[in-house]
């Protein structure tokens, strides 16, 4: 008779105390927004936020479905309803150097009004610079001029063609330009009848003709002189008329702007550049050079339009923004082109904002899982912080180059959450330097808490909370204490609490759905188990399966009975969302030999690391108990039987210490009864994972069996705190139908599954009679194995020595 008893009841579950719960339902309880059950991962993003120093930005550590990214995106919209509107941003056109667009920062609100009051300008442009070229006053003095200018030229040329005359020469104009020749009656003379002159009037007129050629270069350069004149007073007058019409439209917004440097700044730079070049805007007149193409040079007037890129005119508070796709541009910015006349063409309204400009003065969330699976956006997002500008970065691309632009850099003053997990966390910490440099503050959220009363309450707020802004239906304190203990099962332990709110929440919105499907205005204790049924069935699909091969003989798995060398070891699958507990055989078989202990799933390598250190664990175990006065001289094999995926752990190194030991004592185990735990050289067990799972995944093969009363679970003791069966398995106990044993020794275990008692070694090194203990039978069976193998080395030939003779 073993002397472990079966665990009671209660130890099987942890029930939630619902009496000290201080409302009847949820609705009673307050709205918040804080994050729950994290009070270092919130100090620690309280400091980053606070700390006002280069390079103190936040990663968040943590497991997904911990409720990180909804906790700090309130968290942090709380902090920034405190801090102030930070300024909207503009690019504008750098008249200087068209391909560096500036700038400028403008008060909060004011972005939108600059370009609202810039875009109106133009148009008052648009109709003002027309109308202002078209007045009399204009057309007056611009003919004044022209009519002087023919005025000199005429009386220039006059001099000259008086001066011809006299000499009997004319002045002609030909396509090349004005020529100088003979006359005869008033006409010029043709060559026939000047070669008929007497040459000493050919020399004459020759002469004369030389001189006044003189004379008229000298009127034709004084005619350029005039008429460069004339040009400048007409660009003058121009000039005149554009700084009326703008000075009329321009200082009005010099007055509403006063105070803002940099707007005053662009408003006189407008202003000169509209004068300087208002033969842009003007209408065409006579006296103009030939016109571009129409549309060639596009809307001249767009240049003094403004670009605004961040637009705070609607914002009460410091921004919060979430990045979910960090690419290059979607970080830092881009530039969209337009194509004209089949090329891409920019200009400054074509700058676009990243999400560092949406953040600038507040706070950005990015995952850096998605962050560092674009390494351009990675690189580039490290320049802006280290140092402290945005650069508009275009890709690098393998097209055709094209006209691009350099805009000025912004100021980058933002707080950056970066949030992944621990391993890629110490990974960047590790292998790239300017990681730990810029990201100062780790906060680390934990995926369980302390289950006090305390946290109990503080679940009990999380869902008044989902209830609350969700608009669910309102929790009885009784459903409320089903939701604390999911959440205990959660995490594998009573004692803890999982703060995987995501799976808690939808827990909750299931809940509250059942409820009304039920027809109850709040949630009671069977729709929250209904609602944790219902995910099981939506996702058990496989264990079901599983379960079916079990019962129809297709998986060999024994749930009574005696078998030696035979024991049910019990696993966990984990499909995603789900994970189930599922028995598997373990066989082992001893025979004499030397090559010891033999793990055919290493052999064949379908074991991990882990569990070839169990298996070498429970070797060392058999030499500690067994071959203190003698050699471990054995062979033995262990295997999973239809294991055809791998395995890996060491949670079945116990079962195999167990199947192996009734192997070489004879003693057969009892199949109703499967096991768990990890073993270490010394037969004591050690704690392992999943172990509700497990308990459960063998009480569903038994129970589709039936129960025999006779059935249960091994577990280490120090895994009873972790245990959370579910409410069936743990009425089955108390109905006495199944039984879950808590063991701290490979000897209670053994007891367990064979009911024979394990053996004490005695003051001589043996163990008590082969034929009563378990021990005893293992090592007079070791005996005997080291007697005939060594039986059968004297009878073999000697190999060596016959290949020698030969």
């Amino acid at each position: 008779m073993s002397r472990v008893q079966g665990l009671a009841p209660a130890s099987l579950r942890r029930v939630c105390d619902t009496d000290q719960f201080a409302f009847k339902t949820t609705a009673e309880l307050p709205f918040t927004k804080r994050i729950f059950g994290q009070p270092r991962g919130t100090r620690s993003i309280e400091f980053g936020v606070e700390i006002d120093s280069p390079g103190f930005n936040i990663y968040v550590l943590g497991l997904a479905g911990t409720g990180r990214a909804t906790t700090i995106e309130r968290f942090l919209q709380e902090k920034a309803a405190d801090s102030p509107v930070p300024g909207d941003w503009v690019y504008v056109q750098n008249f200087q150097d068209l391909r560096r667009p500036r700038a400028i920062r403008l008060p909060p609100g004011k972005g939108s009004r600059f370009r609202d009051d810039m875009a109106a300008l133009v148009e008052s442009l648009k109709r003002g610079t027309p109308e202002a070229f078209s007045t009399e006053e204009y057309q007056e003095a611009h003919t004044s001029i022209a009519q002087e200018l023919e005025a000199g030229r005429s009386r220039i040329l006059q001099e000259v063609r008086q001066k011809a005359s006299e000499q009997d020469l004319a002045i002609v104009g030909t396509p090349g330009g004005l020529v100088i020749t003979p006359v005869a009656d008033g006409q010029p003379m043709d060559l026939e009848t000047f070669r008929s002159l007497p040459a000493e009037r050919r020399a004459e007129l020759d002469a004369a003709r030389g001189a006044l050629q003189r004379e008229l270069e000298d009127a034709l350069r004084a005619i350029s002189g005039l008429e460069q004149d004339a040009r400048e007073k007409i660009a003058d007058l121009r000039r005149s008329v554009a700084a009326s019409v703008a000075d009329r439209l321009i200082e009005p917004l010099k007055e509403r702007y006063d105070g803002h440097e940099e707007s005053l700044l662009h408003l006189d730079l407008v202003r000169t550049e509209f004068v300087e070049h208002v033969d842009d805007f003007r209408p065409e007149e006579e006296d103009d050079e030939p016109a571009s193409p129409p549309g060639a040079k596009g809307d001249p007037f767009r240049r003094y339009l403004v670009n605004l890129i961040v637009d705070h005119s609607r914002s009460t508070a410091a921004p919060v923004v979430v990045e979910s796709n960090p690419t290059l541009r979607n970080l830092v910015g881009r530039m969209e082109y337009e194509v004209q006349f089949g090329v891409p063409t920019t200009d400054f309204t074509n700058i676009k904002a990243g999400s560092l400009h949406q953040a600038n003065g507040g706070y950005l969330v990015v995952r850096a899982g998605d962050l560092l699976g674009n390494p351009h956006a990675w690189r580039a997002f490290k320049r802006a912080l280290s140092d402290g500008v945005i650069r508009i970065e275009e890709p690098a691309t393998d097209s055709v180059a094209t006209k691009t632009l350099d805009p000025e850099p912004i100021p980058l003053d933002v707080k950056i959450v970066l949030m992944g997990s621990s391993a890629l966390y110490y990974s960047l910490f590790g292998l790239d330097e300017d990681f730990p440099k810029l990201f100062k503050v780790k906060a680390d959220f934990d995926a369980d808490m302390e289950r006090s009363p305390e946290n109990e309450n503080e679940f009990a707020l999380f869902v008044a909370a989902r209830c609350h802004e969700e608009g669910l239906r309102h929790f009885e304190k009784g459903a409320v204490g089903k939701i604390v203990e999911y959440g205990s099962r959660l995490a594998g332990s009573q004692k803890r609490l999982a703060t995987r709110f995501g799976q808690v929440a939808n827990v909750v919105r299931e809940a509250s759905y059942w409820a009304g499907d039920a027809g109850r205005e709040t949630v009671a204790t069977e729709d929250v188990t209904r609602a944790i049924k219902e995910h099981a069935f939506r996702s058990n699909l496989i264990e079901e399966r599983l379960r079916r091969q079990i019962d129809d003989g297709t998986l060999f798995i024994d749930t009574s009975g005696e078998v030696v060398g035979q024991v049910n070891g019990l696993y966990v699958v984990d499909i995603g969302d789900y994970s189930f507990g599922q028995p598997s055989r373990i066989t082992a078989q001893s025979y004499m030999g030397r090559a010891g202990v033999v793990s055919i799933e290493r052999e064949v390598k379908l074991a991990g690391p882990i569990h070839d250190r169990g298996v070498l664990t429970l070797v060392g175990y058999l030499g500690g108990a067994y071959a203190q006065d003698q050699p471990l001289s054995l062979s033995a094999s262990l295997a999973f039987e239809q294991n055809y995926t791998g395995v890996d752990g060491d949670s079945a190194s116990s079962a195999e210490l167990y199947a192996l030991l009734s192997s070489l004592s004879g003693f057969p185990i009892n199949q109703g009864v499967a096991v768990t735990g990890s073993v270490n050289q010394w037969g004591h067990l050690q704690p392992i994972g999943g172990v509700t799972e497990k308990t459960e995944g063998f009480f569903e093969a038994c129970l589709s069996r039936g129960l025999t009363g006779e059935q249960g679970v091994i577990v280490p003791a120090a895994n009873v705190e972790d245990l959370m069966l579910r409410e069936e398995v743990v009425a089955a106990v108390a109905a006495g139908q199944f039984h879950v044993w808590a063991v701290e020794t490979i000897d209670e275990g053994l007891e367990l599954l064979t009911g024979v008692p394990a053996g004490e070694r005695g003051e001589d090194g043996t163990f008590p009679d082969p034929q009563s203990t378990v021990h005893g039978a293992v090592q007079a069976r070791l005996h005997q194995l080291a007697i005939e193998l060594e039986a059968f080395g004297k009878d073999e030939p000697d190999s060596k020595a016959g290949e020698t003779d030969s």
